[in-house]
């Protein structure tokens, strides 16, 4: 089923866009049901019930016969978190596809957070983010990381205008904060795995963002089996 490519806008320059789904909560059904030969049109009483089960004692294969396609414009930070969930998937059959900064010549975009954005370290972990920084600190690192961002992006436009090769020019650009774009495609169980995960409150602020925009997009497709894989959790 094409979607009318609803977009959910994220962070300052990214978002999430639903491009392609398959099937729905009645598709997890079917494939329980088959087992006994059965089939459903439309969700019932009994349906949820089965739903709700298969969910909650792990067994997750139904779920995997639901697949869907988004288009994802992120900083390269959060894109290397997010393809853990496809190297390390065993839900079956996840779909990645990037860009390729080989063949673009094209202006690069850069994740800058605003001076309220900043975070500290946090006192009691060797990862994550602690407390904001002040707003005065916030708007220095904002300046900075903007100012190199524009040299970066200068040094990468002269290496290519004096006839360096896209695949080596794009190591003057600094890579974290680089948007980068690319399509992934999963089944419902590893795109809600991927939803629990990533909203957790440990979880990297930016991509938690990502994590939550994937969940609005298709929490009304699959209202049931969603709710079910997350323990009834909104998020």
């Amino acid at each position: 089923m094409k979607t009318d490519l609803e977009k959910e806008p994220v962070l300052d320059l990214g978002f999430v866009r639903l491009i392609d789904v398959m099937g729905d909560d009645t598709s997890v059904a079917n494939a329980a049901r088959v087992s006994y030969d059965k089939h459903v049109r439309e969700m019932t009483e009994k349906d949820e019930k089965l739903i709700k089960y298969l969910a909650k004692h792990d067994h997750t294969s139904p779920f995997r016969h639901a697949f869907l396609s988004f288009e994802i414009y992120a900083p390269v930070m959060v894109a290397r978190q997010w393809w853990k969930y496809v190297v390390g998937s065993d839900h079956t059959m996840d779909g990645w596809n990037e860009e390729s900064r080989r063949y673009l010549s094209n202006e690069p975009k850069f994740y800058v957070p605003d001076g309220a954005s900043w975070r500290s370290t946090p006192k009691k972990s060797k990862q994550g983010s602690g407390e904001p920084l002040s707003i005065e600190k916030g708007d220095k690192l904002t300046y900075a990381l903007t100012l190199l961002q524009e040299q970066a992006l200068q040094l990468y436009k002269s290496a290519l205008e004096d006839g360096v090769a896209p695949e080596l020019a794009r190591l003057f650009l600094p890579a974290n904060a680089q948007y980068t774009n690319w399509v992934w495609s999963g089944s419902l169980q590893s795109v809600s795995h991927f939803i629990a995960q990533r909203s957790k409150p440990d979880a990297q602020y930016e991509i938690r963002e990502y994590a939550q925009a994937v969940h609005k997009l298709i929490k009304g497709i699959f209202p049931i089996s969603l709710s079910a894989l997350l323990n009834g959790s909104d998020i």
